[in-house]
């Protein structure tokens, strides 16, 4: 199933910005959002709620229109696609898999079923034999003509993922994938994601609050107040030992971090940093000291801890 892997960005965002409005309010949910993945990654995206990492996965997959900024898929320009393109881009780029099964999966149909419907307007000529090679794929070929409420959530994941490929898409987008499964079912949909990455160089981006998810894959960006603020890249020796990590493996022993500037210069701080420089108001020093920028407390606020 392996595919010759184009070089360069599958996914280009350059200042993106996306803004939700109403009567009443105007809300900013990305502000100048840079980032680019490369063909055949697999990455993940983690924030707090109202980051903005679901409105960007929605725009990735075309469920969103953004507002300003550019954004390429897959050598796409999402901003000038009209709504046929739109559709063809959904239906054959991406492929998405959705925390919450109902919105993958028809329970009245079989699995084997469920994989075939993607591919009922598609050019396909052996629907069935893709099918069965994708439950195949998922280690669900013994349950391909069983229906999903006979099935336990974490089969009926794999049965998701396994649509989310039908059309053979360049990128899998996946919105928190272990969210609803036990640890060991969320280590076995992982590694599944993990060799389909390797086996078919599709690129994979998952958004999850999972802190061993994230620590298990090459790449984790961090997205506050609708920015990338910084990301964590897996250390040279640990690349080799992806199954090795463990819940009790602290995550700076596993990656390193780094803050992400944007074009004017500006970057995001990692909340634990700021809270232990425990500042009074939004000012701090800055200083050029042997090659390196410091950071700290004004010095009025250093004599009053002080006193």
């Amino acid at each position: 199933m392996t595919t010759n892997k184009p070089s360069g960005h599958i996914i280009e965002c350059d200042n993106l910005v996306k803004i939700y409005k109403t009567p009443d309010i105007e809300v900013l949910a990305l502000q100048g959002l840079d980032l680019t993945v490369d063909y055949g990654e697999m990455m993940a995206i983690i924030g707090n709620s109202g980051s903005g990492k679901s409105t960007f996965l929605n725009m990735l997959g075309g469920l969103d229109r953004p507002s300003a900024g550019k954004l390429m898929v897959d050598g796409k320009d999402l901003f000038k696609l009209n709504d046929k393109q739109l559709v063809e881009y959904k239906q054959k780029t991406v492929g998405f898999v959705w925390q919450n099964n109902a919105r993958n999966l028809l329970p009245y149909l079989t699995a084997i079923q469920n994989v075939m419907m993607p591919m009922l307007f598609s050019d396909e000529k052996k629907k069935k034999d893709r099918a069965e090679m994708l439950l195949d794929m998922v280690a669900l070929s013994h349950r391909k003509n069983a229906r999903l409420s006979t099935m336990s959530g974490g089969e009926q994941q794999r049965v998701a993922i396994a649509i989310a490929l039908a059309n053979h898409p360049r990128l899998l987008l996946a919105d928190e994938p272990t969210g609803s499964v036990d640890q060991k079912t969320s280590d076995y949909i992982l590694d599944m994601l993990r060799e389909i990455n390797r086996e078919s160089d599709v690129t994979i981006v998952i958004v999850t609050h999972d802190q061993l998810l994230a620590k298990k894959v090459n790449r984790v960006v961090a997205i506050r107040d609708g920015k990338i603020s910084s990301e964590r890249i897996m250390k040279e020796s640990y690349l080799a030992r992806l199954n090795d990590i463990s819940a009790m493996t602290d995550v700076n022993e596993v990656q390193d971090e780094y803050v992400v500037m944007d074009k004017a210069g500006r970057l995001q701080l990692p909340s634990d940093m700021l809270k232990k420089l425990n500042l009074k108001g939004n000012r701090v020093r800055m200083e050029m000291h042997n090659g390196e920028i410091i950071i700290r407390k004004p010095f009025e606020e250093e004599t009053q801890n002080q006193g």
